[in-house]
């Protein structure tokens, strides 16, 4: 890479260049702002608004049944960031295998796992297994499919952080005679963690936002409970902004808990 480039791609930006990012940035701002106003006019002008559509809300009842969702929702992500989390790290030393009768079937599942929808994995719990005898619950119906699909991907998550470790830190752990299982224990995945503690919690927020495929096994989680709301008050838009926003508030406080998560492990 010759040095002009270099200094183009890495190098700080110039008076003129932030002037201008600067001006795209309110450009967009304003463009953004613009698309909010449109759209809660169109909300105003087809009456989702008015007061009928949302005094339901000053009820502790409804406020109750979304707490309810809400709750089933957590219990249901919890679950599946736990498999996630310590299945993925098995698939990650399965990947690292020296045994070619490990590592490739392992290899298999993860993409098999990351190639299929979360939905098709859904449905399969639902539909297949049954039909074959196993029957679970809705919520495990639910959640092992959603912890599968995201082990794989954090398998792949956990490997870029491996990766990532200067080599030098595996030369010198072996130099001093550790096995290579305590290299990657004591030496490895302890640093690895530090890179991938925000990719983690992005493949959390996912985990909860995938649980709103709870309908398709009748599990009461947030937007199940919403549903039910807009088939008895025929509010749809005042329902769906109040369950964006409890969405929103749940995944900025894992966003808050990564961050000070990584200050720790940093």
């Amino acid at each position: 890479m010759s040095r002009a480039l270099e200094d183009i791609l890495f190098g700080d930006l110039s008076a003129r260049a932030q002037a201008i990012a600067r001006a795209v940035s309110v450009f967009v701002v304003a463009a953004l702002l613009l698309l909010v106003a449109g759209i809660l006019y169109r909300f105003h002008a087809a009456g989702q608004f008015e007061g009928r559509l949302w005094e339901f809300f000053a009820w502790n009842t409804t406020w109750a049944f979304l707490g309810k969702g809400l709750l089933g929702t957590m219990a249901s992500a919890a679950a599946a960031a736990v498999i996630a989390l310590v299945l993925g790290l098995v698939f990650l030393v399965g990947r690292r295998s020296r045994l070619l009768l490990v590592r490739w079937p392992t290899v298999a599942v993860i993409e098999f796992l990351r190639g299929v929808p979360t939905l098709l994995l859904i449905y399969v719990f639902f539909l297949a297994l049954p039909s074959a005898g196993i029957k679970l619950s809705a919520y495990w119906m639910l959640t092992l499919p959603v912890g599968l699909s995201t082990a794989a991907v954090v398998a792949e998550v956990y490997r870029a952080g491996v990766l990532a470790v200067p080599r030098g830190q595996t030369d010198a752990a072996r130099a001093l005679g550790l096995s290579e299982a305590r290299v990657f224990a004591h030496v490895v995945f302890p640093q690895a963690l530090r890179y991938i503690v925000p990719a983690l919690v992005a493949q959390l927020v996912i985990v909860v936002k995938d649980t709103t495929f709870g309908y398709v096994v009748t599990y009461g989680e947030l937007m199940q409970n919403a549903k039910v709301l807009i088939a008895n008050y025929r509010s749809l838009v005042p329902v769906y902004l109040v369950v964006a926003v409890l969405y929103c508030a749940v995944n900025y406080a894992i966003s808050r808990a990564s961050r000070r998560l990584g200050q720790r492990v940093n």
